[in-house]
């Protein structure tokens, strides 16, 4: 009887602990499309969304934001990538263009992808775009270079107290696109 008890007690455990594994596994994979939703709700993280419509406004003249433009590569990817300038001085509500330029070094056809993120986070959701290289995969043939426009408008609703905001872009390997 004590031996059927233990056995009993024993697949309970066991149970639990399979369903324990289960449960932090989905957990584990629900984490990455939940983070994507808290940071594109309360935009931490510097996301930005994806393409916006822009509605047309007035233009601050009066008013003046630095956006600073920033580029990178993930380690292991072998591309020269930089921006054509460093900063520019915008009027809220008003349309701009800034140009990237990338470059596959290599002797094989790439794809890759640009992240983009916005500093200070608060500002990243006043930071609209509406034409970027990040929307869609790059993909570029063996030694090609090119420049990559991005269409921006900082918006007026941008707080006061925040007079520069940082469009950095990090460019990933995205190889198993090429498959």
């Amino acid at each position: 009887m004590k031996a059927a008890r233990a056995v009993t007690a024993n697949q309970k455990i066991i149970r639990r602990l399979l369903f324990g594994v289960v449960g932090m596994f989905g957990f584990g994979f629900a984490m990455v499309p939940l983070y994507s939703v808290f940071c594109d709700i309360t935009g931490i993280n510097g996301k930005t969304g994806g393409r916006v419509a822009v509605a047309v406004t007035e233009p601050d003249m009066d008013r003046t934001v630095t956006v600073e433009f920033i580029a990178s590569v993930n380690q292991s990817m072998p591309w020269d990538f930089r921006p054509e300038v460093t900063s520019m001085e915008v009027h809220p509500g008003k349309m701009y263009r800034a140009t990237y330029y990338a470059r596959n070094r290599t002797d094989r056809a790439m794809v890759g992808r640009a992240v983009p993120s916005v500093t200070p986070g608060v500002a990243a959701r006043h930071f609209k775009k509406t034409e970027c290289f990040c929307f869609t995969e790059q993909r570029f043939s063996a030694g090609e270079g090119r420049d990559m426009p991005v269409m921006f408008m900082v918006d007026r609703e941008l707080p006061e107290e925040i007079e520069v905001v940082t469009l950095s872009y990090t460019f990933f390997d995205n190889q198993k696109a090429l498959n």
